[in-house]
């Protein structure tokens, strides 16, 4: 029997902003491995767009750290 896909409760980038409220600045590595775990079809293409769109709302902010890292943390309000 295939297996059957459902629609998730929480959206990817509110699963995001939890995650860095509960851990704090994280690199992108780490973060994308704890969303990949939550959502097994998230590429890393997807990944960069949700970065993308929380940064441009102003929720998170990035930052460079070495060629590669990136730095992801969230802004407070």
């Amino acid at each position: 029997m295939p297996q059957i896909k459902t629609w998730k409760t929480r959206p990817a980038y509110f699963v995001m902003l939890e995650v860095l409220t509960k851990k704090g600045d994280l690199t992108d590595d780490e973060l994308f491995g704890h969303l990949k775990s939550e959502f097994d079809d998230l590429g890393y293409k997807d990944f960069n767009d949700l970065l993308l769109k929380l940064e441009v709302s102003g929720k998170i902010r990035t930052s460079s750290m070495a060629r590669g890292k990136r730095r992801i943390e969230l802004v407070q309000q």
